[in-house]
This record gives C-alpha cells, structure tokens and sequence, in this order.
C-alpha cells in the first residue's frame, strides 16, 4: 500500500515538466531555470519544429493541428528519453489546446506536469516585440491566444502569473510540484 508521501511527485521520481503557455509568456525563461535548479536537461520545444513549419509561422501564417501533431511527437519522445536517461526533464512547449497536452502525454508515457504562464496581451506583445530574432512573428499572436484553451481543474495545471520574476516563480513551481500526487495510472506501473 502507497503511504501519502510515497505518491507525492517529486523531481526525483521521472517527472516530466512541461512549462507552456502562448508566445513572449517566459515559458523558455522558466523551464531552463528550473531546470538548472533541478539538474536536469531542459528541452526547449521550438528547436523541435521542421523547417516548413518555422518557415509558415515566419511568415505569419498560424500552424494547423497537421502542423503540430509531428512536432508534439518528435518533442514528447525527446522528453521521453531523457527521462530514460536522467529520470527527470522539463520542457517549454506552448501546448495551446487539451487535445496537444494530451498527445505530449502520450508520447512521453510518464507523469507530466504543467505549468502554465500567464500575461495580459499588451505585455505578450511588448515582450515579443523585445525578441526581434525569434521566427514567431507580433502577428500571431492573436491566433495563438484564440487557439488557447484554458486548462480545466481536472488537468491540475498550475497556473502562474509570468509577471513575477522567474526565481519567485521556480520557488512556487518546486513547492508546487512536492505536493502533488501522482497519478493513479504512474502508481500501478510503478513510476
């Protein structure tokens, strides 16, 4: 029989994090410090994107599902292996809609969390606008935040305001992430 603390998900148990969000929230920012403070490989999901893909979305056009679903598996099997490797591992990934979460957690097939960041638009679009080298143009930022579905409770995203410094936010993302259990299915296969 699981004791309490024995089902709590901490880095430590092949954890998978997944910091998301739309363009300019800090995903990037948040996942790599975190995972320096976790001493794990951080994956960052833009490098996953073909070539066609970043070449649509550099010239304003929003990827389609058919665009994505590539993409999601080629990045849930790198988090996958690292896993494998190191045990642990975070991810930047804007993961926008349930039905993109879920295919990263198929891929992956291990505990995921999520993190979500959130900004009000005026200050996506300032900090998007400081990032002049980024493929992912100030005009897609509309489509990222209509495509955005909002986690519901039963997900157990953790969502954060991105305007609190990225140290206060890795602070509130470990305790965060000590009180969460894991899930039933991680605990009948052992995870």
């Amino acid at each position: 029989m699981q004791t309490p603390s024995s089902s709590r998900a901490r880095p430590d148990e092949g954890l998978a994090i997944v910091t998301m969000g739309v363009s300019g929230c800090g995903k990037s920012t948040l996942g790599a410090l975190l995972a320096r403070r976790l001493g794990c490989a951080f994956l960052e999901g833009d490098a996953f994107h073909d070539e066609t893909a970043v070449a649509k979305m550099r010239a304003g056009r929003p990827l389609t599902d058919e665009d994505r679903w590539p993409w999601l598996d080629r990045l849930g099997l790198a988090i996958k292996e690292a896993l494998a490797s190191e045990g642990q591992a975070v991810a930047a990934c804007s993961a926008l809609r349930l039905k993109y979460r879920e295919r990263l957690r198929a891929a992956i097939g291990a505990p995921v969390r999520f993190v979500l960041l959130e900004a009000s638009r005026e200050e996506l679009l300032k900090r998007m606008t400081e990032r002049p080298d980024h493929y992912m143009p100030v005009s897609l930022l509309d489509s990222q935040l209509a495509t955005l579905e909002r986690p519901a409770a039963e997900e157990q995203v953790f969502a954060l305001d991105a305007l609190i410094s990225p140290d206060q936010l890795c602070d509130s993302v470990e305790s965060w992430l000590s009180d969460q259990p894991l899930p039933a299915d991680a605990l009948a296969s052992g995870h």
